[in-house]
């Protein structure tokens, strides 16, 4: 794309971001020649990105405001460092036009484009029009600065339900809603005023109709300094939750290769209406009824996370060309000497539970397998020890792969993931894949809407006997004591009579089983049952089995660096499995298992009442509203309290009818499972029978 043999005047580049964009950044400042510059908040001072840069220096606590997003502490570390240029990466001061213009004052060269583009394309109003200008179709609605709730309501009849409402700061999905009813756009503007102001420090609004059966097509352009502009293809980015994508390919299963053609005119000439410099992405919604037409939506004025699949189909290292553009070279290829080759698909990992509504996750990394091979790549900030917290986004990840043909990339992909072992984080992986397996996505038929639709049928698998016999075992040979030991510190189950069995209780979700493990990590017999059956006295594994015994076999065992090797009745495996806070966590089918260890059930038979209902927090995070009053009353399903954890906000409700006890305050830092609000039932609303469940009928629920 650039010559790569003409040099570059930057030797130091500091990296203004975290994560796996950082550590992707720095992979090809290396391959340049270029020394780099991390930098990293307190919750990051060991993360994988400060570890392989050349220099890292610290910027401030935790949270974003007072390190990532900090221009004063950036732009001082840059100088301090010696940097002649810094990469933004995405995100925090990527699109920010006066991190750009301070660097400028501090006589540093930003690698993204002048203050004038992020300033016109960020601001999604100014945007519309100038694209308007340059012949580019948008999306018909209304966007004018500064619109009040009463003016976007008044004018949203004439725009047509349903309605699209979109901050004009910022991007990312923070912020927007759709609505399909006049009666709930009220609610709807006031909740995207308040994500939007506390994302982008911007909450104005404006309104799009919303396409039908939309599907999400991008562009990737390129330009240099001196009025070249060229495309390299499109992306297909429809595969996403809550505005946020989750799966994307390159080139789109959808277009033509005519309309391929009009689209990148189109995204040039965006580029063109704002003198772009520099990688961007422009960003079209077409209806899947009419794959010709297509809309207008957005610039980002910086790198996307999902470059990587048109980098491995057109060959092409964006990275480097920010680098060598933003030194002052020209782009050295024309439009016809572009050409996309093969089929490129990328899928986002997530710190999020599927299962749990794709709350999100943290944790700490206990053991990671990351796949390689020809045609694999994975983009990456994570290593073993890394600590997920809720300060940032919840990406952790993204797995690519490219194949001849798209059939090809979306099987390589699906192995890739099924390669990938992430233990001490609950992810999305599992989802991934259940994805990627449906008949739509493996034809092509995508729309923003699918996943949505396939998100009701999904369930995580539970775990198989295989599954909590491994977990017992490992849990049993962490604690065998070295061959030095007294006999009496040896878990082998040895008595005078008959061997008693060292007992392992172990949860997951709704089962609940005993494992029961007698004899020598050589030799061990081990029994199998649920709460429900009696596991009777021990018996040899070769004992016939009856419907409805417990499971019984024979194995040997051995704890790895890095799991266990189990052999269960002859049958040998390597499993992954890695312990901490009475969780275990295994690998081995593909997919990643949790169990916890839990105590004996009570013998008292105590119930719990389920009349009142402790709301906890779902996740860690910080409480950002309380709709409620003390003392307040409400009906079931009324939101109670909001919390925000890596930059999305979660709403909990009332399960039940009562008067409201708030024990948490907006701006309070909260922990998984802390009680946040208390609902004392209504008489009517009080059960006083007793019920196994009554655990679950505390929990609020999430909207």
């Amino acid at each position: 794309m650039l010559n790569k043999s003409q040099p570059v005047e930057f030797d130091t580049v500091l990296v203004a971001n975290r994560g796996e964009i950082a550590v992707r950044v720095i992979k090809t400042l290396r391959a340049m020649g270029i020394r780099s510059v991390a930098v990293y908040s307190d919750a990051d001072k060991n993360a994988r990105h400060v570890r392989e840069a050349d220099v890292a220096v610290r910027l401030g606590p935790a949270p974003a405001r007072e390190s990532y997003l900090s221009i004063e502490k950036v732009v001082d570390a840059a100088v301090r460092s010696g940097a002649q240029a810094v990469h933004p990466g995405y995100g925090f001061l990527s699109e920010n036009s006066a991190f750009a213009a301070a660097l400028a004052d501090a006589g540093i060269v930003f690698l993204g484009p002048p203050a004038k583009a992020i300033e016109v394309m960020g601001d999604k109003i100014t945007a519309k029009k100038t694209v308007t200008a340059f012949g580019v179709p948008v999306v018909p609605g209304i966007a004018e600065p500064g619109l009040t709730d009463d003016q976007l309501i008044t004018a949203a009849p004439d725009i047509g339900y349903p309605v699209l409402v979109k901050p004009s700061a910022g991007g990312g999905g923070k912020g927007m809603r759709l609505v399909e009813r006049a009666e709930d756009l009220p609610a709807a503007l006031v909740s995207a005023r308040r994500e939007a102001g506390a994302a982008f420090g911007d909450d104005t609004l404006f309104l799009e109709r919303f396409v039908t059966r939309p599907r999400h097509i991008e562009v990737q352009v390129l330009a240099d300094a001196f009025g070249n502009v060229v495309h390299l293809g499109e992306r297909e980015c429809s595969l996403q939750r809550r505005h946020q994508k989750v799966i994307e390919e390159a080139p789109s299963p959808l277009l033509d290769a005519a309309t391929r053609a009009r689209i990148g005119t189109a995204a040039c000439n965006t580029a063109r209406s704002v003198d772009y410099v520099g990688a961007g992405t422009v960003e079209f919604i077409v209806s899947a009824d009419r794959p010709d037409e297509f809309f207008f939506m957005e610039m980002n004025t910086r790198l996307q996370v999902e470059h990587p699949v048109t980098e491995m189909v057109t060959g092409i290292d964006l990275v480097e060309c920010q680098v060598r553009v933003a030194a002052g070279q020209k782009l050295a290829r024309t439009q016809d000497e572009i050409h996309l080759v093969g089929h490129a698909i990328e899928a986002r990992v997530y710190a999020e539970d599927p299962g749990r509504g794709f709350l999100p996750t943290g944790g700490t990394v206990l053991a990671l397998t990351e796949p390689e091979g020809e045609g694999i790549r994975v983009d990456s900030g994570l290593s073993v020890g890394t600590v997920v917290g809720s300060d940032y986004d919840p990406m952790l990840s993204k797995v690519i792969a490219r194949g001849n043909t798209r059939a090809d990339a979306l099987a390589a992909l699906d192995r890739a993931l099924e390669q990938t072992v992430l233990l001490g984080v609950t992810s999305n992986i599992e989802f991934l894949r259940f994805l990627l397996a449906d008949d739509d996505v493996q034809a092509g038929r995508l729309d923003t809407a699918l996943l949505d639709r396939r998100v009701t049928d999904f369930a995580p698998a539970e775990p198989t006997d295989d599954e909590f016999i491994a977990a017992a075992t490992y849990h049993w040979l962490r604690r065998w004591p070295k061959p030095d030991a007294d006999l009496w510190s040896i878990p082998s189950g040895w008595r005078l009579g008959t061997p008693a069995p060292t007992a392992i209780r172990l949860a997951s979700g709704d089962q609940v089983r005993h494992v029961f493990i007698t004899g020598t990590p050589d030799s061990a017999n081990v029994w199998l049952a649920n709460d429900t059956q009696d596991p009777g006295s021990p018996q040899h594994p070769a004992t016939s089995q009856r419907p409805g015994d417990p499971v019984a076999c024979s194995l040997t065992a051995a704890l790895l660096d890095d799991g266990l090797a189990l052999t269960v009745n002859g049958l040998r495996r390597t499993l992954r499995v890695a312990e901490a806070d009475d969780q275990l966590w295994v690998s081995g089918n593909g997919r990643v298992c949790v169990l916890r260890e839990v105590a004996e059930a009570s013998v008292r038979g105590d119930a719990a009442h389920v009349g009142d209902a402790e709301i906890r927090s779902p996740m860690p995070g910080s409480v950002i509203a309380a709709p409620v009053a003390n003392g307040a009353t409400v009906a079931v399903g009324d939101p109670v309290i909001v919390i925000e954890a890596m930059k999305m906000e979660h709403t909990l409700t009332a399960p039940v009818a009562g008067t409201v006890e708030v024990l948490a305050s907006p701006g309070t830092q909260v922990k998984l499972d802390q009680v946040l609000v208390r609902v004392v039932a209504h008489p009517a609303e009080t059960d006083d029978t007793n019920t196994a469940d009554a655990d679950t009928e505390r929990e609020g629920t999430t909207a």
